[in-house]
């Protein structure tokens, strides 16, 4: 019997179960790191290292989680279940890990105890420390390993029976002054807008030598409580969280240098020549505060510490118009200004950046003359034919970076192409220019010149790459030799296998760009349609806002589209002004209109594809999640006269209800921008202000246990429908967060939707 592709999608987690993943390669190249699951139904992650040397041993398993524990069911605490929420991760097991700068030592948590694996032997070993223990990362030496219990900063050392690796013994670095329920602090813990929305999960990092850290102290007395129950079990006691809503106070978030206070024991350990780790006592205490403008720019945004140079942070004000970089005197904790940023609109925060090349210079990502650009020093190595995304990697010659074709690329770039590049900023490339990594002839994953989707993670000019296309499930991964610039083509090295299952229907988007702004889009239509067997119901399927790009070149993005078509619709997906990839204009375009932009916008992409396609314009329903949510249900309370029915999932409906760092970005300050929140509400006034009649159907679906976005936006959303006398439904999930990663709600999730969809719109 073959499975339903819901019932297939809810047990595979999205078809992502099985798939390597969390690469880390050696410097030398001589091995890689990962993490996989044994099968495309199978949660529980594996620590694995592919072996790279000439004659190798190819794949090795190095820690399995059912032998590590005995087969015992694994013990989540609240600060790891927090951290998987803000990373989006539904799987078990080995989730995460880090190594030492030689990835020879690797440690991770399971059920909350420390393990540790030598990575060239295989042998794996469990520290005798407190528990549970959240974030634990090695020294660069490797000879310890910093974690965090109970918001407290330990180091341990990594010695083995025999002495031979590390020493010390376990001990605690910094603490909070309370303990228990009434905890306001924690130490080396990201705070939750910096988690959630800066994509900064960590809040410690090493200096180059081992002997010390820089941990952020969070204090978030000052947040205000929220608490989070389940109506369903009215025995049970709320959950208590800080949550930082718009306009409200943020958690204080401090820096300090920790000296470990034991350099002896480093011994050998450290060269403490170089700028960014020269030797000091830290202190009287052993612990010096990092002081900056606070005030001013409250938010950490990143933090960056290599031999190359000095402690690099970069801090933002709270409207983020404006953002410093600056450096650390590691001897006093006082910081120099090195490169500040202003924009009218914002400034976007990037992976990777800011970083030193090995020679000093600042490597960063910068909007300039209209283009998102690659910069090192003073000197942009990008152009406007390049929207530059991400730094993946920092070599002596050369930068690695993952970019989708900006401004000024040729009409005839393929629509959802995120491809890899590099680019030089000394060396045999010193004349400038970049060049193309992923779909190039002779590597391996994407025709030369096809759309694809691709990633990569580097160590030495070893490459391990993943590459997606459209027309092709899942994704290739590859480890590659790159050759010096312009020498040929890279050297495949090795595969890594994919467990992931096939899906039992294959997508078939059609990419393009639609109306006068050339919106990308994919059209979906069911499997087996005709040209001439008639238009077709439509359902717009976006996201639609600020970092959420739908319209990908990779096959499946659009596995549930592609469902959805197969049910009778003619499936639209476009990411209108407000989505990433494009051009900074294209970003900030939403700013202070975030709900008449993108609405805008697939109305455009909606009529702009109808002259070519087979849609039904009488009969246009919208679904979504998240902000694709709010957009569903702004659609049908905007523009009844263009949508007819709307799924909304865990809608946005009040601003004043979501965090600081991300509604602030795009509304400001609801204080001083009163009139800017209501029209962007959905609950007020101005929100609910179309015509009453038509009434279209809208069902709202929303998990109780959301604490990203709370179930109250939903109830508001109803009480407000109510009180204006429009019909709608709700669907409350209990138990269920922002991510719904249990298998029987993700399933029945898809066939109750489109029972809704066809029923509203006339579908038989």
């Amino acid at each position: 019997m073959v499975m339903s592709f819901p019932r297939q999608y809810a047990r595979t987690q999205r078809f992502t179960l099985g798939a390597p993943r969390a690469f880390t390669v050696a410097p030398d190249g001589s091995r890689a790191v990962f993490l996989r699951s044994t099968g495309g139904t199978d949660r529980t992650n594996r620590l694995w290292v592919l072996d790279l040397t000439p004659g190798g041993t190819g794949e090795r398993l190095v820690a399995d989680p059912a032998d590590l524990l005995g087969g015992a069911d694994e013990e989540l605490s609240p600060e790891e279940r927090a951290r998987r929420e803000r990373s989006r991760e539904g799987s078990a097991g080995v989730v995460g890990y880090a190594t030492d700068a030689a990835v020879e030592t690797a440690a991770f948590a399971l059920s909350g105890r420390l393990f540790t694996a030598d990575l060239r032997t295989g042998a794996v070993r469990e520290l005798p420390v407190p528990a549970p223990v959240v974030d634990p990362r090695p020294s660069p030496d490797g000879r310890r390993i910093a974690y965090v219990v109970d918001g407290a900063l330990r180091v341990t050392g990594t010695a083995g029976p025999d002495g031979a690796r590390g020493g010390g013994t376990d001990r605690v670095l910094a603490e909070p002054e309370e303990t228990g329920a009434g905890r306001r602090t924690t130490w080396g813990l990201a705070e939750f807008v910096a988690a959630e929305e800066m994509d900064r999960l960590r809040g410690f990092w090493w200096s180059p030598d081992g002997t010390r850290l820089l941990a952020a102290r969070v204090d978030d007395s000052a947040v205000r409580r929220w608490w989070i129950t389940d109506p369903a079990d009215p025995g049970s006691e709320p959950a208590e969280i800080a949550y930082p809503a718009a306009g409200t106070p943020n958690a204080e978030v401090t820096l300090h240098l920790l000296n470990l206070g034991d350099t002896a024991d480093a011994g050998d350990a450290a060269d403490t020549s170089d700028a960014g780790s020269a030797a000091d006592t830290g202190g009287a205490s052993g612990r010096t505060e990092v002081v900056w403008d606070r005030a001013r720019y409250p938010y950490l945004a990143r933090v960056h510490w290599s031999a190359a140079g000095p402690p690099l942070l970069l801090v933002q004000s709270r409207d983020q118009r404006g953002q410093l970089y600056l450096t650390v005197d590691t001897a006093t904790g006082r910081t120099a200004p090195l490169h500040a940023d202003e924009d009218p609109a914002w400034l976007e925060l990037f992976p990777g950046v800011p970083a030193w090349t090995p020679d000093g210079r600042l490597v960063r990502i910068a909007d300039e003359g209209g283009a998102r650009v690659l910069v090192v020093g003073d000197r942009p190595l990008t152009s406007a034919a390049l929207h530059v995304r991400a730094v993946l990697d920092i070599g002596e010659e050369d930068v690695l970076f993952s970019a989708s074709a900006g401004p000024d690329a040729p009409g005839s770039a393929p629509v959802g192409e995120i491809a890899v590049y590099r680019a030089w900023f000394r060396g045999s490339g010193d004349q400038g220019g970049w060049e193309r990594v992923s779909g190039v002839s002779g590597v391996p994953g994407a025709p030369a010149g096809a759309g694809h989707l691709a990633s990569a993670v580097r160590g030495g000019e070893t490459v391990v790459l993943s590459t997606a296309v459209p027309d092709r499930p899942g994704a290739l991964v590859e480890a590659l030799r790159l050759p010096e610039s312009g020498k040929g083509a890279p050297t495949p090295l090795a595969a890594l296998a994919s467990h992931t299952e096939k899906p039992v229907l294959t997508a078939r988007p059609r990419l393009l760009r639609a109306g006068a702004r050339r919106i990308p889009a994919a059209v979906l239509l069911p499997t087996g349609h005709r040209d001439g067997d008639g238009p077709l119901p439509v359902l717009m399927d976006p996201y639609g806002g600020p970092h959420g790009r739908r319209v990908v070149a990779a096959h499946n993005a659009y596995l549930t589209s592609q469902w959805f078509a197969d049910q009778g619709f003619a499936v639209v997906i476009a990411d209108g002004r407000g989505t990433p990839g494009h051009s900074p204009g294209w970003e900030k375009a939403v700013a202070g209109d975030l709900a008449g932009v993108t609405l805008d916008d697939q109305v455009e992409a909606l009529h702009a594809l109808a002259g070519s396609h087979p849609l039904d314009l009488d009969r246009v329903g919208i679904r979504g999640w998240s902000y694709g949510g709010y957009l569903a249900a702004l659609a049908v309370l905007r523009r009844p006269d263009v949508f007819h029915a709307a799924v909304a999932g865990a809608p946005v409906t009040d601003w004043r209800l979501y965090d600081t760092h991300y509604t602030e970005r795009y509304l400001g300050l609801p204080e001083e921008q009163p009139a800017v929140y209501a029209a962007n509400s959905l609950v007020t006034d101005e929100g609910l202000s179309a015509p009453a009649d038509p009434h279209r159907p809208l069902m709202i679906v929303h998990g109780l246990a959301d604490d990203n976005v709370v179930a109250a936006h939903t109830l508001r959303l109803s009480s407000a429908l109510l009180a204006a006398g429009r019909p709608h439904e709700v669907l409350p999930l209990s138990g269920v967060t922002h991510m719904t990663p249990q298998e029987q709600v993700a399933e029945n999730l898809l066939l109750l939707q489109v029972a809704f969809l066809k029923r509203s719109l006339g579908m038989a």
